[in-house]
């Protein structure tokens, strides 16, 4: 997503290593050292691909808001990434414009010709209302708010399908004032229904992601979600691996490992424990080597996609650093067997926290 929702005390920039969280981290508890009891089905293969894939990193535009589409496109390609995240905004590919078709058509060759994959994101902060970021929601009391989201995602579905990305990405909301949670969960699978329809029939996934304060805001909401809609084949989850440091019970390699069924979409960035703010690496707490490895051990074949939405304006900067810091974890990963338990265990140390 594109940032966080409800940490208004955050800072715009990086901040340094602190061995004290800041005093607006949220109450999260500190997770276990092991990870036990967890459902079987869980912990074993994704069914998208064998075990062991060498990952493909993208870089999200919405961190380099500030460069033209293309000059963004060619910088990827130049540092060596394998793909984009692509947030339909204003100032990229305008999903509201009237030439979206021929604007896609443009940006699908493009993309073949610069050898770079995507995936569709749907994060942009005010492409449907000026005055409210991320509105109106799929949550929204008023139905026609709610079927502007709804037409968001269904024009990102297509996006998604013309450019040959390999899921779309989507967010449930926060929940609004007065809204009981079970009517904002209904909203939410009505909502969805219809998007499910036309990614099945586009062969596009709906990779759902958790967020921090929104109503589906953990692994644990997803899988709500997924039942209370039937378990639908094009149902993916999009896992934000910073998101998994700073509130998810299970490490981040664990959530990884947990996730990896429904794997269609992922994140990353580094955070600590509780405080939703997105960093560079390095700046945070995670231990990225375990999450590497347990992403490889999965099968899954998606993009890994770079997201600092606060950084733009520092973009081409961080893009040109964070690529060589994945594939040197990805490295110390693959000469470090031990950082991948046996198949279907979680591991023994929260190695994503250092708290």
């Amino acid at each position: 997503m594109s940032d966080a929702t409800t940490d208004p005390g955050r800072s715009n920039g990086a901040s340094g290593r602190s061995a004290t969280p800041p005093s607006r981290a949220t109450a999260v508890p500190a997770r276990p050292a092991e990870a036990s009891g967890t459902d079987a089905r869980l912990l074993h293969g994704t069914g998208i691909g064998q075990p062991g894939a060498v990952l493909r990193f993208g870089y999200g535009t919405n961190g380099l808001a500030d460069l033209r589409l293309d000059d963004a496109l060619a910088l990827l390609a130049d540092l060596g990434y394998d793909g984009v995240g692509l947030t339909l905004d204003h100032m990229h590919l305008d999903p509201l414009a009237l030439d979206l078709a021929a604007r896609t058509r443009r940006l699908a060759q493009r993309l073949d010709a610069l050898g770079l994959g995507a995936t569709v994101e749907t994060g942009a902060r005010y492409v449907l209302d000026p005055r409210r970021k991320h509105g109106p929601s799929l949550l929204d009391p008023d139905p026609d708010d709610r079927a502007r989201r709804v037409d968001l995602l269904l024009r990102a579905v297509r996006v998604a399908a013309d450019l040959g990305a390999h899921a779309v990405h989507c967010f449930s909301g926060l929940t609004p004032p007065g809204t009981d949670q079970d009517t904002a969960w209904q909203r939410l699978a009505d909502a969805l229904a219809p998007v499910l329809d036309v990614a099945t029939a586009t062969g596009i996934p709906l990779a759902v992601e958790p967020e921090p304060g929104h109503l589906l805001a953990t692994l644990a909401d997803f899988h709500r979600l997924r039942r209370a809609l039937g378990d639908p084949e094009h149902l993916g989850l999009t896992l934000d691996i910073g998101h998994c440091q700073c509130l998810e019970p299970l490490s981040p390699a664990d959530c990884v490992r947990a996730a990896a069924p429904w794997l269609r979409h992922v994140q990353i960035e580094d955070m600590r424990r509780g405080i939703h703010e997105h960093l560079p690496f390095g700046d945070g707490e995670i231990d990225f080597p375990p999450v590497l490895a347990a992403l490889s051990a999965s099968g899954y074949r998606g993009l890994t996609v770079v997201e600092l939405p606060r950084h733009s304006h520092a973009g081409p900067h961080f893009a040109e650093l964070s690529l060589p810091f994945l594939r040197r974890a990805e490295a110390t990963a693959t000469r470090s067997p031990a950082l991948v338990p046996p198949h279907g265990d979680p591991s023994a140390t929260p190695e994503g926290s250092t708290s």
